[in-house]
Formats: structure tokens, C-alpha cells, sequence
């Protein structure tokens, strides 16, 4: 292990991103003003959907993805020396731990609404699609994204074993 995370947390950090990709390039058409099967009577995008806005939540996805890297990394434990002042320093492990855990349960939550949305469970309903096959498309690539919740929350808990508890 080292100082790097067990293996199971290092293949859910290099996972995360693949699972933000297809949601972020679900998105993309949409900032064009093409709804992606949506039916354009039901549908709201048009005022907010713009190129921008689709594009700075997509690169914003992944990068935040790729931080997740940090949970199981080095540099997630000591700042790379080639960041100015801060760089060789040690980071708190809850500096990390924190925001880390707010992420996953924020995600988590995203997870119980997605979940509600799609399978129209206690009344919620989710955007009428003008056909079934793009209704399965978006429920599988937002169902992706919605495993990122468990999955930072996991990540966490392998941070916090490795850096806040003594050897067993």
C-alpha cells in the first residue's frame, strides 16, 4: 500500500473520470439546443442550457474527478513542491477528509433524487422523452454519474484509514 491507497481505491479513482465522461458528453448536444430525445413541450433547457454553462459543468465534472485522484495519491498527503509557498507541506488529513465527505453525500443524495426520478417512485416524475431508447439512454448515463456519490464516499473512507488510523 505505501503511500499510495489500496488497490480497490486505486481503481475507483481511475474510474471516476470514465463515469463523469458520458454524463458530460450528454450534455454537450443539449448546450446546442439539441434536447437529446427530450420532448421540447416538457422541457425547460432552452433557458439555461446555453454553450457556456454546459461547458464550464462538463470541465468542471472532470476535473473535479480527477481531484478524486488525490484521495489515493501522494500528492493528496503533502503538496507538490512545485506549488509556490505551500508546496512540500503536509495536508491535513481532514482538510481532505471533509470536503471530501460533503462531496460524497451531496452525490449521494443526487444518487436517492436520480433514482426517485427515473424509476417514478413516490410521485416523482422525470422529462418526458419522445421515444423509449432515449429515455434508456439518458436513465444509463445519468445513472453513471450517480454512482459517484458511494464511490467518493468509499474513496474517503480508504483516505481516512490510511491516513488517521494507527497500524492494526
Amino acid at each position: 500500500m505505501g503511500s499510495t491507497g489500496p488497490e480497490w481505491a486505486e481503481r475507483i479513482a481511475r474510474v471516476l473520470p470514465l463515469l463523469a465522461l458520458p454524463v458530460c458528453l450528454w450534455r454537450l448536444p443539449i448546450g446546442f439546443d439539441f434536447l437529446m430525445g427530450a420532448d421540447a413541450a416538457t422541457m425547460s433547457w432552452s433557458r439555461w442550457a446555453n454553450v457556456s454553462y454546459v461547458v464550464t459543468l462538463s470541465l468542471l465534472s472532470e476535473v473535479f474527478a480527477l481531484l478524486c485522484r488525490g484521495l489515493v495519491r501522494p500528492w493528496g498527503e503533502v503538496v507538490p513542491r512545485w506549488v509556490p509557498v505551500l508546496g512540500g507541506r503536509r495536508i491535513p488529513p481532514f482538510a481532505v477528509i471533509v470536503p471530501a465527505a460533503l462531496m460524497g453525500l451531496l452525490f449521494t443524495a443526487l444518487l436517492v433524487q436520480w433514482v426517485l426520478c427515473t424509476f417514478h417512485l413516490a410521485g416523482f416524475s422525470d422529462v418526458a422523452y419522445t421515444s423509449v431508447w432515449w429515455q434508456l439512454l439518458a436513465a444509463v448515463v445519468s445513472g453513471l454519474m450517480a454512482l459517484w456519490g458511494p464511490l467518493i464516499l468509499a474513496l474517503t473512507y480508504g483516505y481516512y484509514r490510511r491516513r488517521c488510523r494507527t497500524a492494526e
